[in-house]
């Protein structure tokens, strides 16, 4: 198998149809062997029926069906254990992320890159999923030790050997991102143009972007426990030099030092960082918790398409 190509779908009932026509066009006259892999993720539209339909008549599409909603990477997980291409190619099930650019991705890899992401030319997606973006990105050259300029998209392909070390990650929470650029740093990048989204409106909220931050802070860098006790050792600092104050101002002078409201304000404002770090604590030992207790990354419900049949 010359290419895989792995993508997530959710409320995307309409546009599958066309997504699958244009991937055809673009691959067919050049390429002897590829896959589609449809991962549904528990859609609440009739996405899943699509999908079924679509199997039956092409025979590169696969159609992957979770029994719940996992979230996009745990989703990319369920297909990259599926994909059997020499290159695998990620992307969106919208239609921002253009067929015709596939090639270009599986030349890159072809051309002794492991893995390669794209920069858009211009971006599609509202302001504040650009602004997050923008912060994620800075983050996560903080804590995975990745190229500034190089934006994690979720357009990007990988060789096989990639794809082997990152499922091997047996854990509840895939940030596939971290998994990636953790097996290798031979990247390139290629420039493509965002488009945009065919029909309906994506599934990704503020909620899910949080939660892909926390994934990404808490899975492969013990940072924010670092920055814990940076902060806690600040408020000492301050709270030893208070002390020293009000000391002075009693031993030497007889006074009783002033500022109750400041000092409100400190207790309020400690014991509120105090509660965010005890936070971030439980959740890394919350996902300590939950890795130990082997709960699944997906559940997947039923596999369909010519190869799953002949497996059969």
């Amino acid at each position: 198998m010359q290419l895989s190509i792995v993508i997530p779908v959710y409320r995307s009932e309409a546009i599958l149809p066309t997504l699958v026509q244009e991937i055809q066009g673009e691959l067919d006259p050049n390429l002897d062997s590829f896959e589609v892999i449809f991962v549904n993720d528990c859609s609440p539209d009739k996405s899943w029926e699509v999908l079924t339909e679509l199997s039956d008549r092409y025979p590169f599409v696969k159609a992957v069906d979770l029994s719940i909603n996992v979230g996009q990477h745990n989703a990319i997980m369920a297909g990259l254990n599926q994909a059997q291409g020499e290159v695998i190619v990620m992307m969106d099930d919208d239609l921002q992320h253009h067929p015709k650019y596939i090639l270009e991705f599986y030349r890159a890899i072809q051309a002794g890159a492991d893995i390669c992401y794209c920069k858009f030319a211009h971006n599609k997606h509202a302001l504040w999923k650009v602004m997050g973006s923008r912060f994620n990105n800075l983050v996560s050259s903080f804590l995975l030790n990745k190229p500034k300029n190089l934006y994690l998209s979720s357009f990007k392909a990988i060789t096989a050997f990639v794809k082997d070390e990152v499922i091997r990650y047996r854990g509840p929470y895939a940030y596939v991102d971290g998994l990636i650029w953790s097996a290798s740093n031979r990247y390139k990048v290629i420039e493509i143009t965002h488009h945009e989204r065919l029909e309906g409106v994506g599934g990704y909220n503020l909620k899910r972007s949080i939660s892909l931050w926390l994934k990404m802070s808490t899975s492969f860098s013990i940072a924010p426990l670092r920055l814990a006790s940076a902060m806690g050792g600040i408020f000492a600092g301050f709270g030893v030099a208070y002390m020293i104050y009000a000391l002075i101002q009693k031993i030497y002078y007889n006074l009783d030092a002033p500022g109750w409201t400041t000092l409100v304000i400190l207790i309020s404002v400690i014991g509120g960082v105090q509660l965010i770090m005890l936070g971030v604590i439980g959740e890394y030992l919350g996902r300590a918790y939950l890795k130990l207790n082997e709960k699944p990354q997906y559940v997947i419900r039923s596999i369909l398409g010519k190869e799953s049949q002949e497996q059969d």
